[in-house]
C-alpha cells in the first residue's frame, strides 16, 4: 500500500542554533521510499551524514526567530508485517557483531533489573519468536496507554511500577524484557497509518531466526503499513530533533494517509 506521512516541525529560536533532525526514512525490506520532500523555512544549507545505525540525519543552522521544517515521504509499505511463530531464538554466540549492541543495557532499558518478570512472562514458550510474542501480549494487556504520565526521562524500569505510558515507553520495556532474556533487540521510530490518535510512533524489534521482526506492544493485532524512520538502542539514539542551544518548540503536526498510485505519464506517440 502507498503511504504518505509528513511531519511538521515549528519553533523559534533565539540566536543561531545548530541542530540535528532525523525525518528521513530509507527504503528497506519492507518499505520502499517513493517520492520525499524537504522544507525548511526560512531557507537554510542543510548537510547530512549517517550515523552509527544507518539513520539519515539532516544537519543545520537554525536562524533567529521563526522557523518551520516539514519532511513528506511517500512510500510502499507492506500492508502486514512479516509474523514467523517458529523463528527459533538466536544464541549470543551465533549473533552478528553488529547486532551484538542490542543486547546491551541502554539508558532507558535496564535489562538487569528485569530478569524475574521476562522469566515468568515467557515461561512455557518455545525460544525464540514466540517468547518475544508473548512479552509483546503482556505489555499490551499489562500497561495501560495515557498520554501525558510519563516524560522523556521516564525508563523501562519505571513502566513496569507505574503500569502506564506512552508508545515509546512500551517499547523500551519490550527491549528491555527481550534483552534480559539475551534477546536482541533495538527501537524503532516512524509512522503507522490510520494510529489514533495520530503523531509519531514508536515500538521494537527483536533478532530471533537470524533476522529482525517488528513487534508493537501498543496494537492488539500485527499491523502493517508503517514507514520506519530511525533506528537505536532506545530513544536517546532516536530523537526526531536535536537542539544545541535556546529554542522555543511551538508546534508538531503529523499526518498519515494512504497515497493514490503514481501513474506513468501517456506517451502521445
Amino acid at each position: 500500500m502507498l503511504i504518505q506521512a509528513s511531519c511538521q516541525i515549528e519553533l523559534e529560536a533565539l540566536a543561531h542554533v545548530p541542530a540535528v533532525f532525523m525525518l528521513r526514512p530509507r527504503s528497506g525490506a519492507s518499505q520502499f521510499i517513493v517520492k520525499e520532500e524537504y522544507i525548511v523555512d526560512p531557507l537554510v544549507q542543510i548537510t547530512e551524514y549517517t550515523d552509527s545505525y544507518g539513520n539519515l540525519c539532516q544537519r543545520l543552522m537554525i536562524p533567529p526567530g521563526p522557523f518551520r521544517l516539514e519532511s513528506r515521504v511517500t512510500a510502499d509499505c507492506a500492508d502486514q508485517i512479516d509474523v514467523h511463530t517458529e523463528a527459533d531464538w538466536v544464541p549470543v554466540s551465533n549473533v552478528p557483531d553488529e547486532v551484538m549492541q542490542f543486547l546491551l543495557q541502554s539508558r532507558y532499558c535496564e535489562a538487569d533489573k528485569l530478569g524475574g518478570l521476562a522469566a515468568e512472562i515467557i515461561q512455557g514458550y518455545p525460544l525464540g519468536y514466540a517468547q518475544v510474542e508473548a512479552i509483546r501480549q503482556w505489555i499490551y494487556n499489562n500497561i495501560r496507554y495515557e498520554y501525558g504520565v510519563t516524560n522523556s526521562s521516564t525508563s523501562a524500569m519505571d513502566i513496569t511500577l507505574n503500569r502506564v505510558g506512552v508508545c515509546r515507553d512500551f517499547a523500551h520495556l519490550g527491549i528491555a524484557l527481550c534483552r534480559s532474556c539475551n534477546i536482541p533487540a533495538r527501537m524503532v521510530v516512524g509512522y503507522l497509518y490510520q494510529l489514533d490518535p495520530m503523531d509519531l510512533h514508536a515500538w521494537f524489534e527483536a533478532y530471533v531466526g537470524d533476522r529482525w521482526y517488528t513487534f508493537d506492544p501498543t496494537q492488539s493485532q500485527p499491523r502493517g503499513n508503517r514507514i520506519a524512520v530511525a533506528y537505536g538502542r532506545d530513544a536517546a539514539d532516536v530523537a526526531f530533533a536535536s537542539y544545541f542551544g535556546g529554542v522555543n518548540f511551538k508546534s508538531l503536526q503529523v499526518a498519515v494517509e494512504a497515497a493514490q498510485p503514481v501513474l506513468p505519464t501517456p506517451s502521445n506517440g
